[in-house]
């Protein structure tokens, strides 16, 4: 457990935090009540943390996921939440999802979304929670998001021992699979796309890029491949009409035409991560890997690449796809070439009901003492699994852990954070379900 000195610097830290907000005039003395209980079991959270963190829960761990569930399940009932663990199918891989929920008819409805796993397998080497100084730890998914789901559970605990939850409807979704999103989407994430068929509001708690900022808008991604055939020849006849150009050129040709062509638009990205090409292959592609034979005299027979495709929109999606295809379609001689797609990512588009969200948000922060709240730049953030119900509700996300390194073995996060953190998100919440339906 962390060193009592530690925990008497998270004391006198939260006690100067609650002392600035206490100022705050456009506080209610519910409010005010409610960031008072945050402070006070601030030292509690950062413990919670460090508990769950060094329970490894990588994607494909399914037992050390379904492990970081089981502490969250119990933290949920002690707090009057029903709970229910969602399984998904044996063959999928995948531990499942928690689901937490309350249910009423007060104020709005509201779908708190976060996720179990890491990326940080079984056998990494980074494995558990470690204090670097009195306010900053590593830990595997300390930032991402273990410790978004701390700032979730530890801001509904604040308002439940406040007697401010009765009558409301409040759903928390876990997924166990965010970093390596199960397949098919269409069972992985069915219960989450149903909780926001029932909720007027989703809450994303994925790594926050600062108080000043929230996420309106996030990038949908995408997966696309290209298999190109060549005839096999002597590489003295290569251009000639027998022969014709060969499958590394047509993938270069397709390649290039895709930099030219296709980019451009605003928020539109793709990326070719992996490519082959020779006489013969032993392709992996689920593994993203692969093996290639060929000599400098012999035309290369098969070519191929598999990338990614961010997009803002489902109508920039289209555009792009459609103009992939055709370039992949006008074949060098002697070649032919198919394009493959695979959905992953929708797009969270930046809509007006985000903006208006995103206004309370920032009403909230200054009414806390800290900085206006503005939309994040949704070039510079990844999927995630937001995105899945931004068809059916407001939005916002970006709302966890403040920390540096996510996805590697220097990941922190920056524990002096969490109060301020929870207490806005209280606060938030607190707000949402006091407006009507």
């Amino acid at each position: 457990m962390l060193r009592s000195r530690f925990i008497a610097s998270i004391l006198a830290i939260g006690f100067l935090f609650f002392s600035a907000f206490a100022k705050a005039q456009q506080l209610s003395p519910q409010e005010q009540r409610i960031i008072a209980t945050v402070s006070e079991n601030n030292p509690e959270a950062i413990q919670f943390l460090e508990k769950v963190v060094n329970i490894n829960s990588g994607t494909l761990n399914v037992e050390g996921v379904k492990e970081v569930g089981a502490v969250f399940t119990k933290a949920f009932q002690d707090i009057e939440f029903d709970t229910e663990w969602i399984a998904m199918p044996s063959e999928m891989k995948r531990a499942g999802h928690l689901f937490a929920s309350t249910k009423g008819d007060k104020g709005k409805r509201l779908l708190l979304i976060g996720h179990l796993d890491t990326v940080f397998e079984k056998d990494s080497e980074f494995q558990q929670f470690e204090m670097i100084n009195d306010s900053i730890a590593k830990g595997p998914g300390a930032n991402d998001m273990k410790g978004g789901n701390v700032v979730v559970l530890y801001a509904l605990k604040a308002l439940y021992e406040a007697g401010l939850l009765k009558d409301t409807q409040i759903t928390v979704a876990f997924t166990g699979d965010e970093e390596s999103t199960g397949k098919p989407i269409s069972i992985s994430r069915k219960s989450l796309i149903d909780a926001a068929k029932q909720s007027d509001i989703a809450l994303g708690f994925e790594t926050s890029t600062g108080f000043d900022n929230a996420t309106v808008a996030r990038r949908g991604s995408s997966n696309w491949k290209v298999t190109v055939t060549g005839k096999r020849a002597h590489s003295s006849g290569i251009f000639n009409e027998n022969t014709g150009a060969g499958a590394n050129f047509e993938l270069a040709r397709i390649l290039h035409q895709f930099y030219t062509d296709v980019r451009g638009e605003e928020l539109l990205t793709f990326n070719p991560g992996m490519m082959l090409g020779g006489t013969t292959m032993d392709l992996q592609a689920q593994e993203s890997k692969g093996a290639i034979f060929g000599k400098g005299n012999v035309v290369a027979q098969t070519a191929y690449v598999q990338g990614g495709l961010r997009f803002i929109s489902e109508d920039q999606k289209e555009r792009a796809r459609a103009k992939m295809s055709e370039i992949v379609a006008n074949n060098l001689p002697q070649t032919s070439a198919v394009i493959e797609f695979q959905d992953s990512y929708p797009a969270m588009k930046p809509t007006p009901e985000n903006y208006e969200l995103l206004e309370i948000l920032s009403q909230v922060s200054q009414d806390l003492e800290q900085p206006k709240v503005e939309g994040y730049d949704p070039g510079k953030r990844g999927a995630a699994d937001v995105s899945f119900v931004a068809e059916y509700v407001a939005c916002l996300d970006g709302l966890g852990t403040m920390g540096t390194g996510a996805h590697t073995p220097s990941e922190t996060v920056n524990l002096n954070t969490i109060e301020m953190l929870t207490q806005r998100t209280a606060i938030l919440i607190y707000r949402l379900i006091n407006q009507p339906r």
